[in-house]
């Protein structure tokens, strides 16, 4: 069996461990990152890059060559509840660099940092390579048992990171506990297309019964419609016309281009966990972004979540790494700074979700479907009072305690 050793072994490369990556290997860091299939080109439903990232590409030096990657621009997003609109949030008013937030394909934003992270010597990504087990040795994690295409392959490293999703092999591996924190609902995903006259906003639709979230992609709507947690069969048993007139229900509009959904194969079940380990790292491993904190869909934050745990992460581990004094021990009291610092924008972000989903998704889904819903009071006030939805806005493009570049860089 081939072995391999590095300093540092990423295990995922999503958002969060391929932006790691490119900071480890800029600050001087032999880095490998492990990306199980064998390139980024698949349908992913985060693409979207929040204003807190775009504030850290221009950080980096990168903004203007991230926004030549084709993108659309949310600049507000909107919500109509049983027919009334409102305008909820509005990011024009937001102190960042990008006052919108960018609606990229994942795809790109990936082969975007792996075309930047390429050219350092230092840096490895291996595709068509998952992380399958833990190295363990005297009581600490010194690397990863990799299946590649080819042959199986050892990696030997003094720090592994889990960055592999919210079914991380690394946390199961190292015995990580996971605790969850409930989730009442799953999320349908399908694309609708767009026609001429569609208000070309990103936003929901709200009736009792009924929620529908829809993200301008701009020749499609990626379409997200909220069930209740386990409620899959009981759609499809219902049929596939009556869920072609549940979406145009909720949203009339919608009624000619439901069509489009010719089979349930159209349709994607998302099973919407919310979870957090109690512990984020063991000597020798550290999991951030899906694999440390698995997000609900509200609000699109999970992406956010997962670049800024990568940023906090560089900042405290890319110059130890980069020492060739510093030793695998000595890493490890640093994992737990890391988790001091983004455990609570975790708390607090999953603590605002699970309210939502408690006291707002879960009541309209159980709501008679032919009643009308009032519009809430907090929606009334942003419409009569605009300012306030910069208020929103900064918790969606922003969100709580945004991290800054500071890891070192070599010229």
């Amino acid at each position: 069996m081939k072995t391999m050793h590095t300093r540092c072994c990423i295990a995922g490369g999503g958002p969060a461990g391929m932006m790691l990556g490119y900071l480890l290997a800029r600050a001087g860091v032999d880095v490998v990152v492990l990306e199980k299939h064998a390139d980024f080109l698949r349908d992913f439903r985060g693409d979207t890059i929040h204003p807190s990232t775009l504030q850290v590409m221009q950080e980096l030096g990168l903004l203007d060559a991230i926004l030549d990657r084709p993108h659309d621009k949310a600049r507000r997003l909107r919500v109509s509840i049983s027919g009334n609109e409102a305008v909820i949030a509005d990011f024009s008013g937001l102190r960042t660099a990008c006052k919108y937030i960018a609606m990229m394909p994942q795809w790109e934003f990936l082969d975007f940092l792996r075309d930047h992270a390429s050219p350092w010597p230092n840096f490895r990504l291996l595709l068509g390579a998952e992380a399958v087990d833990v190295v363990k040795e005297a009581g600490r994690i010194r690397g990863v048992r990799v299946e590649a295409v080819g042959e199986p392959m050892t990696i030997i490293a003094d720090l592994v990171v889990g960055a592999d999703g919210r079914r991380s092999r690394m946390r199961d591996a190292a015995g990580l506990a996971v605790r969850n924190l409930g989730a009442p609902i799953d999320v349908l995903w399908m694309r609708l297309p767009v026609m001429p006259g569609d208000p070309l906003e990103s936003g929901g639709h709200i009736d009792s019964g009924h929620f529908l979230a829809m993200i301008y992609r701009g020749d499609y709507w990626q379409c997200a419609y909220v069930i209740p947690k386990g409620g899959i069969e009981a759609v499809q048993g219902r049929g596939l016309d009556a869920f072609r007139a549940e979406i145009a229900g909720v949203a009339p509009w919608l009624a000619a281009r439901t069509q489009s959904i010719r089979s349930w194969d159209d349709v994607k079940l998302l099973s919407v966990t919310v979870d957090r380990l109690q512990r984020w790292w063991t000597p020798g491993l550290l999991c951030i972004g899906d694999a440390a904190h698995a997000m609900s869909p509200i609000g699109g934050v999970g992406i956010n979540l997962a670049i800024q745990d990568a940023v906090a992460a560089a900042n405290i581990l890319a110059a130890p790494l980069a020492d060739p004094g510093m030793t695998a021990d000595q890493l490890t009291p640093l994992l737990a700074q890391v988790e001091k610092r983004r455990l609570f924008p975790t708390r607090l972000t999953q603590a605002a979700q699970l309210a939502i989903q408690n006291r707002l998704l879960k009541p309209v889904l159980e709501g008679e479907r032919q009643s009308t819903l009032k519009t809430p009071w907090p929606v009334r006030l942003l419409n009569r009072l605009p300012a306030l939805r910069v208020m929103p806005a900064y918790a969606v493009g922003i969100g709580v305690r945004p991290e800054h570049v500071r890891s070192p860089a070599l010229r």
